[in-house]
């Protein structure tokens, strides 16, 4: 060790057992967690306490200040424990609705949303049958008495398997689907199946770790009240569940899916063009590109078949995005023309438009770009 080292030598290995200390509390905290799991599964209780975390939260910021600490530093640190009790909850079983398993067909359940759902139901005791693609010859057999058939395909052919479907049904069965697309598939189930209809969009990936304070976007179809066990298991996974109307949804997803991954492509596609390897970018990235830049190339490690069903989901939407090309090529005169002063009026009309929101944006895109600096510089 460096001469000039010595005098840390001390106090680094106080700092050390302090950390070590802090590893065996978390260790000891985890033994409790399993007992507070085990108490929800017998309890029926969800995985998720909105308001118990917020309280929590707020006691232990007042409790970092009472010590001198940053009170945002001590809530960080406590969402990441919570945040670790969850995954390691979502490990094991999970409290189920009602008193009684129920009978679930997962139609495309061997893909990823089927299969992360097919994991959820099973460990909350339903019992899941699979139906894909080289399973149609026994669709009537693993149709027989199920309660709910839930069709998570690619979009471009759900409408076919529910037409397909809907003919095994039990009468009594609930029929849903996962797709993005709401308002003709919501009237399609409703036409071709006379038990109770809803319409699902669980807005997440089918690699997201756990489903608590995930969003669930629900339309209701028929008899809401006889599929209302399925909103419960969600919620008692710790999912937030919201009630929407199909058209609100459908016009709210040509901009939030639909246009958001169809610039994502455009950017990509740019980069591809103009050779721009991320590699050779990443180091004279600042933190906002470097985090832009990994979600163009997130969306780039999927399936190119879901985007494109996305983006091209229906003549609105296409509609929709040709109009954004239009208002860029508008855009592009004020490049053309290296009209300095249209650019600045556009801008502060934009900032206009997005009034105190511009503001909170800032607050939360400085907290995200912070936390990626700290983990990834």
């Amino acid at each position: 060790m460096p001469s000039n080292q010595q005098p840390l030598a001390a106090p680094r290995e106080i700092i050390d057992d302090i950390d070590s200390q802090i590893l065996d509390l978390l260790e000891r905290r985890n033994r409790v967690v399993g007992d507070v799991i085990a108490t929800k599964i017998e309890q029926h209780l969800p995985i998720f306490d909105a308001a118990r975390e917020a309280d929590k939260i707020a006691r232990f910021r007042e409790q970092a200040i009472e010590r001198g600490l940053d009170a945002e530093w001590a809530e960080d640190f406590l969402r990441m424990i919570m945040g670790s009790s969850r995954d390691r909850q979502s490990h094991g079983e999970f409290p189920r609705a009602g008193t009684q398993p129920r009978d679930v067909l997962l139609v495309g359940g061997a893909g990823g949303m089927g299969s992360l759902y097919r994991r959820f139901l099973e460990r909350s005791g339903h019992r899941v049958r699979v139906l894909d693609r080289d399973d149609w010859p026994r669709v009537a057999q693993l149709a027989a008495g199920i309660d709910l058939a839930i069709v998570a395909v690619p979009i471009d052919v759900t409408a076919e398997v529910i037409g397909r479907l809907a003919p095994h049904l039990p009468a009594t069965a609930a029929l849903a689907d996962f797709t993005s697309n709401k308002n003709g598939l919501l009237e399609l189930m409703q036409q071709v199946h006379p038990g109770p209809v809803l319409s699902l969009h669980p807005l997440h990936g089918a690699d997201a770790p756990n489903l608590a304070k995930q969003l669930m976007l629900v339309c209701l179809g028929r008899d809401p009240q006889r599929s209302q066990w399925l909103l419960e298991q969600c919620r008692l996974w710790g999912m937030r569940i919201k009630i929407v109307d199909a058209d609100q949804h459908d016009r709210a997803m040509h901009l939030i899916q639909g246009l958001r991954h169809f610039t994502t492509f455009l950017h990509g596609s740019f980069l591809r063009q103009c050779n721009l390897r991320p590699d050779d970018i990443l180091d004279y990235s600042s933190p906002v590109y470097r985090m832009e830049l990994m979600m163009t190339a997130r969306m780039f490690a999927q399936d190119p078949q879901l985007y494109a069903d996305i983006v091209l989901a229906n003549a609105e939407r296409r509609s929709l995005l040709l109009k954004f090309l239009a208002h860029h090529r508008t855009l592009a005169r004020i490049i053309e023309n290296n009209d300095r002063e249209a650019f600045i009026v556009e801008f502060r009309n934009i900032s206009t438009f997005f009034a105190d929101f511009a503001e909170r944006a800032r607050r939360e895109s400085g907290y995200l770009i912070y936390r990626l600096s700290e983990r990834f510089a």
